[in-house]
Parts: structure tokens; sequence; C-alpha cells
């Protein structure tokens, strides 16, 4: 527990797209739990891929553009990543056809959530529709359905995404933590104080929430 009754604020700056932000939050998330503290989630926008073009690309063939990946390499990661990701009770399913997609539509309709106190829900959602069940996060009517599935209403969610009511907002928002340095995900930042990138593991969380438990507020 932290040493007053004030909730530890994490903001996770992620996108959808990164398998190693659901990773990072399941293990950050046993972590929370096992050292029972006390906190708040805010989940923050980032795109991996900005200028990424609606249809999206082959999620193979843009590691290799973006990265060099080679498919003896890009084999081993997925296995790594599905076995880390079973371990901690997310499954993940890659296919040859998976698409790496722009999610600045995700992140709309997750801030149009946040205001419906769903956000957190949603993210959740999203990253098991991309990553589980491999569904077209770059169709509005797919990123619409999974809002209903948690609740959110349909027509609403459509209509959030035709207007882009959001845009300037969620464009802001990723600015800023561009501009705070942030250039990878996930980026967990604890106490707007202590940042902590990539998926560290249960034990290495735990530690570093031991830690700021210690810390004088």
């Amino acid at each position: 527990m932290t040493n007053s009754s004030q909730a530890l604020r994490i903001n996770i700056v992620s996108d959808v797209m990164c398998p190693w932000c659901i990773i990072g939050y399941r293990q950050l998330a046993q972590a929370l739990k096992a050292t029972g503290t006390a906190h708040e989630i805010h989940w923050q926008p980032f795109e991996l891929n900005r200028d990424m073009p609606p249809e999206g690309q082959n999620l193979r063939a843009h590691l290799i553009e973006k990265y060099g990946t080679t498919p003896e390499q890009s084999e081993q990661s997925r296995a790594m990543i599905t076995a880390t990701g079973a371990a901690l009770g997310f499954e993940i399913h890659f296919a040859d056809d998976m698409r790496m997609h722009n999610t600045f539509k995700v992140h709309q309709l997750l801030h149009w959530a946040d205001q419906q106190g769903r956000k957190h829900e949603l993210k959740q959602a999203f990253f098991a529709a991309h990553f589980t069940d491999r569904r077209n996060l770059s169709d509005d009517g797919v990123l619409a359905d999974v809002a209903a599935e948690i609740g959110l209403d349909r027509s609403e969610a459509l209509t959030v995404l035709a207007d882009q009511r959001f845009a300037t907002a969620v464009r802001d928002a990723e600015d800023f933590w561009v501009q705070q340095g942030i250039r990878g995900v996930p980026a967990m930042i604890f106490n707007r104080r202590q940042l902590v990138t990539g998926a560290q593991g249960v034990e290495n969380y735990t530690r570093i929430l031991e830690q700021l438990a210690e810390m004088p507020d």
C-alpha cells in the first residue's frame, strides 16, 4: 500500500496494436493485486503508426519494412509473445493474414468511452478484439460493435467516428506524450514522476510498487 490513503495514479501510454502493452498491463495488474496497492489507471493515447493508411498493412510485411525483421525472428517473437500472454490469461492468436491498423479512430472512441467511465473496459475489449479474435479495427462497424458489446451505444459510437468530434482532443493528447519524450510503448508514469517503459514482468513491477510505497509523498 502507499503511505497515504491517496491512490497511486498510473498513466499508461499505449496503443492497442502493441502486444507488449496488454502484456505489460497484465503484469502490472498482478503486481498491484499482490501488493494491495490502491491505484487509478489512466490510459493515454499513442499511435505506433500515425501514417498507416486506412486499410492497414500485413503485420509481417510491416515488421519487415519498419524493423527489418526476418521471418525467423518474426516466428520466434510471435511464439514468445503468445506464450507470455497465455501465462497471464490473455490469448493471442497470430495469423499470416494479421494486419497492423491505424488506431486514430480507436483512440477517439476510447476518449468518448472515458466520458462515460468506460475507457478501461473498452480498452481491454479492443485488445481482445485485435489479438484474440483478429477483428478489423480499421472498420467503423467493427469498432462500434466492440463498443456495443460492453454496453455502450452503437449508433452514438458510429456518430462519434463519423463526425470526428474528439479528433483534436486525441491528437493533442498524443502530441503531449510525445513532447514528454515518449517514443515507445507501453510507458507507465507513476504519480506523474516515475517513468517505467516496456513490459517489466510481475516481479519487477512488484519491486517498483514497493519502492514507490516507501517514497515520501
